[in-house]
């Protein structure tokens, strides 16, 4: 026959009860977990250098600012619309190779080295703003 299953001494079934609706997070609270995960992922800058990128800039005595990085941002963000996976984003004072789906700046060139280069393996061209 089927054995009498016994309660747990000691705690009664409504602490058990409790205690099991602890142990699982809610269904607010995950929503809230998710929802500051994703505020943080769009705080996080578009735009990003690569060492590389970084190096050449200060050796060029090209300021990275928030004016440069929205520029920059806005250029990704136009040549996405138009599917391009590396661009030449460029003024008359310097130019940036980036890498569209990473949103990372590849290498910087300032107004002298724009003079005697060719721009490879790019697949669009945007003017900054």
């Amino acid at each position: 026959m089927a054995e009498r299953i016994t309660p747990i001494q000691g705690v009664s079934p409504v602490e058990r009860v409790q205690q099991v609706g602890r142990a699982r997070p809610s269904a607010a609270g995950q929503f809230g977990a998710l929802l500051n995960r994703e505020i943080q992922i769009a705080a996080e800058p578009a735009i990003s250098f690569s060492k590389h990128a970084q190096s050449r800039a200060e050796e060029r005595g090209i300021q990275v600012d928030d004016a440069l990085m929205g520029q920059l941002a806005d250029s990704v963000e136009r040549a996405q619309a138009k599917g391009a996976t590396n661009i030449l984003a460029f003024d008359a004072t310097r130019a940036f190779i980036i890498n569209v789906p990473h949103g990372r700046v590849i290498t910087t060139m300032s107004q002298e080295e724009m003079e005697e280069n060719i721009f490879t393996n790019i697949d669009g061209a945007v003017l900054l703003k």
